[in-house]
């Protein structure tokens, strides 16, 4: 299988900064907060099928005009939440690292990190990003024709 690696990294990237911040940010100030919080507010539900409708368009851009599969589409999608996760995990060493000016406060961190990736929020990430790209794969499929 040949995959462009630096591709699916960066797209990946742009599309966890977009995810994070554009569309959560318009998500919070379009939909009123609830009182139901977690997975199962209006907000974060919302949130998880735009972000779900984005990786799909993600995929497709990866994709561009060569002949996807489904397997292709698992690989993409495991490539962005691999991303996602170790974006989330940098970002909170270096937020801790500089409020602090501390390494041991931020290898503090670490012991955290382990129950922020067996949360239920993680699994809802790791469908976001590998059923759409799994379908949208599976879409760019061609049949080969029997010729």
């Amino acid at each position: 299988m040949n995959t462009n690696w630096e591709r699916a990294v960066l797209v990946s990237f742009l599309g966890n900064y977009i995810i994070n911040t554009i569309i959560a940010g318009v998500i919070i100030g379009i939909l009123p907060a609830s009182t139901s919080k977690g997975i199962t507010s209006p907000q974060y539900i919302v949130f998880a099928l735009v972000s779900a409708l984005f990786v799909a368009f993600l995929t497709w851009w990866y994709f561009g005009m060569t002949r996807g599969t489904m397997i292709k589409g698992i690989t993409f999608g495991v490539i962005g939440f691999v991303v996602s996760v170790a974006s989330t995990f940098v970002s909170g060493f270096a937020g801790v690292l500089v409020q602090t000016g501390s390494f041991s406060q931020a290898f503090g961190i670490l012991p955290n990190f382990g129950p922020f990736l067996w949360n239920l929020a993680t699994l809802v990430l790791l469908i976001v990003w590998i059923v759409p790209a799994a379908l949208i794969g599976m879409y760019l499929e061609k049949p080969t024709s029997s010729m």
